[in-house]
């Protein structure tokens, strides 16, 4: 077992986008609030201290903004599998999870979420 598997978490990343296929929602961005855990294998990192040895959290955030914010998409499920096609593009990672809220997507709840996994 890896005793250095790491795990990059994004918490609360808030942004908005076309997400859904209703009329106010093709006309109008909507928040969503996306969560990831990226573990990959930390064993050079935390012996060398230097950042090429590391996942970089600040790039795959940067990307993940640009896509969502940048996009439009009719499902939450494809809003969140491409959020996990970005987080697992670096060949160290092993295991991302991705979940996406839509608040305010029902009447009575705070928001509708979708969670999709991935492993190599």
């Amino acid at each position: 077992m890896n005793n250095n598997l790491a795990r990059i978490k994004i918490k609360n990343l808030r942004l908005r986008t076309f997400i859904g296929f209703n009329q106010d929602e093709v006309k109008n961005k909507q928040d969503v609030i996306i969560n990831a855990a990226i573990y990959y294998s930390a064993s050079r990192a935390v012996t060398s201290d230097n950042v090429d040895d590391a996942v970089n959290y600040r790039t795959i955030t940067k990307k993940i903004i640009a896509h969502v914010e940048d996009g439009r998409f009719l499902l939450l499920e494809k809003l969140t599998q491409d959020v996990v096609e970005i987080c697992k593009d670096h060949p160290w990672v092993e295991l991302v999870e991705v979940e996406i809220d839509k608040p305010h997507a029902l009447r009575f709840a705070d928001s509708v979420s979708l969670q999709l996994n991935w492993q190599r």
